[in-house]
């Protein structure tokens, strides 16, 4: 028969398991919380840790602690230049949307700001990354054959530092960007006027090539685009307007391959089958 507890000793029993058990939960939390290490740490030392993380190249060290410091100081000298930094960091490493995100945060909240060249140069940057994948870096995929959306909002955010700033330490590489960009437009007209041309459709081929001349004069891709009119207005039997951009076409690049009957050189059909061979043009003419 069990032997029944007086209610002194069922007290006693509830408060000794009560203070048994408190320490153990305590310890058992302490294991399971999620602690921030950068919590409460003072502003000067976290901006410190973020650097340092910055010049070992610990990209997604840096931002989770200029995030911490974002959070916790909003406001004064370290957060304008932790804000900096953090959409460094996250170029880095290529998340080009937070990078965004940083970069108009800081551009809407210091706008006169003396590194606000700076942001629009790394805004640009970052536009012109923003679209890159993997296997367009391994295999060199053409990307003017890509959508052009970001390209054309990194020529805008270049033009912006160049027209605005001219004297900035970044205008002068942000104009040879310009350049380059505006070649990767180009050749996009000309990729699609070749496009035209290849089915025959000489009317939107010269349409096209015209677009590019009148839209980017001087780019890379020019004399191209004036054998393309040689070439479509001839078919349209236009000779007057094939023999101008014939004569034209002699005077700029008279070792053109069009002038000696050798473009556009399609590539070969079966080339696509093969997933490694790359991207090839009729106005790559190397092999």
């Amino acid at each position: 028969m069990t032997a029944r507890l007086s209610p002194f000793h069922r007290a006693v029993l509830l408060l000794l398991v009560i203070v048994l058990a408190t320490p153990g939960c305590a310890r058992i939390k302490g294991v399971f919380k999620d602690k921030d290490e950068n919590e409460g740490v003072p502003v000067e030392e976290l901006y410190d840790k973020g650097l340092s993380q910055m010049h070992s190249g610990n990209w997604s060290g840096a931002a989770v602690t200029y995030r911490r410091l974002l959070a916790q100081y909003p406001y004064g000298p370290y957060t304008e230049q932790a804000l900096m930094e953090s959409a460094f960091a996250q170029y880095k490493m290529g998340n080009n949307e937070e990078a965004i995100s940083t970069i108009d945060r800081f551009l809407r909240t210091y706008p006169t700001h003396r590194n606000t060249p700076y942001m629009y140069y790394l805004r640009g940057l970052v536009n012109s990354n923003r679209d890159t994948v993997f296997l367009q870096r391994v295999w060199k995929l053409d990307a003017s054959r890509r959508d052009l959306a970001t390209p054309n909002q990194a020529f805008a955010d270049f033009n912006t530092l160049v027209d605005r700033y001219p004297n900035s330490r970044y205008a002068a590489d942000a104009r040879q960007r310009m350049v380059a960009l505006r070649n990767m437009f180009a050749r996009h007209e000309i990729e699609v006027a070749l496009y035209y041309m290849r089915r025959d459709a000489w009317v939107a081929a010269a349409d096209r090539a015209t677009y590019l001349l009148e839209t980017y004069p001087q780019s890379e891709f020019q004399n191209d685009a004036v054998a393309v009119l040689a070439g479509a207005y001839t078919e349209l039997g236009n000779e007057t307007l094939a023999a101008d951009a014939r004569r034209v076409l002699q005077q700029n690049e008279p070792g053109h391959p069009y002038l000696a009957g050798d473009w556009p050189n399609y590539p070969w059909n079966i080339r696509k089958l093969n997933p490694f061979a790359g991207e090839k043009s009729a106005i790559d003419n190397d092999d």
